[in-house]
């Protein structure tokens, strides 16, 4: 089947508010005289509903109640900050751009709420050419790894999970959309760099290293040949 539409994460893979999310956590923690754990801070990423919660986690190690209203004020506060410095990702403007050329449908399918997504779409002018916007909205159960929100998008557009490539930047998000059945492509930033995106069907540093075009000719071409999730396919910059 032709690829007619084109499934993107949010939250590190449009644009990169993991940085500046973990960020906030790191300096509330080093305030604290503690570090932040990378690798229970991977649970949280491309998800909501993790069993690690980082300011609970704060509040042991310091062995006392903190004053959480005021913290967590302050430490959005630091994020929004730094978050008003992001733009779109190297190669995500191109993608759209070449998108809408060839016809092809464009959803986002995030874990976070639809109202923080949009909030960023305002600020980068890019609230336009969207055909769906698919959010978990503080749901749990809809949320990824979970392919719900995937299989919702692709009801949505009125595709078949064998006509759209899904990107995503987190394992959660990987594991959910290949759960729905799509050719998923990971493309790491800064902080999911580390956590391991070998079971994405193919793994870019950045989408500005290969065209669309030449993208859907090897997802195309990797569907038809029968290749296990064995011989997948990393590429570096």
């Amino acid at each position: 089947m032709p690829i007619r539409g084109l499934l993107f994460d949010f939250d590190g893979l449009i644009v990169d508010t993991e940085t500046a999310s973990r960020a906030g956590w790191e300096q509330l923690y080093r305030e604290h005289g503690q570090e932040l754990p990378f690798d229970r801070w991977a649970l949280l990423v491309g998800t909501i509903g993790s069993p690690f919660d980082p300011m609970a986690h704060l509040e042991e190690l310091v062995g006392e109640p903190l004053a959480r209203d005021e913290l967590n004020e302050r430490r959005v506060s630091h994020e929004l900050t730094l978050l008003e410095a992001e733009q779109l990702r190297p190669g995500i403007a191109e993608y759209l751009a070449d998108a809408e050329r060839l016809g092809l449908r464009k959803a986002i399918v995030s874990s976070s709420s639809r109202r923080w997504i949009e909030s960023h779409l305002v600020r980068l002018e890019r609230t336009v050419g969207w055909d769906a916007i698919v959010t978990a909205d503080h749901d749990v159960e809809r949320a990824k790894p979970r392919p719900t929100l995937y299989l919702e998008a692709l009801a949505l557009l009125g595709l078949g999970a064998d006509e759209a490539i899904a990107f995503e930047d987190s394992p959660n998000g990987i594991t959910a959309a290949k759960a729905a059945g799509l050719f998923c492509v990971g493309i790491p930033n800064s902080i999911t760099a580390d956590l391991g995106l070998e079971h994405a069907d193919l793994v870019l540093d950045s989408l500005a290293d290969l065209p669309l075009e030449d993208l859907i000719e090897r997802a195309g071409e990797r569907r038809g040949s029968g290749r296990d999730n064995d011989h997948r396919e990393q590429r570096s910059a």
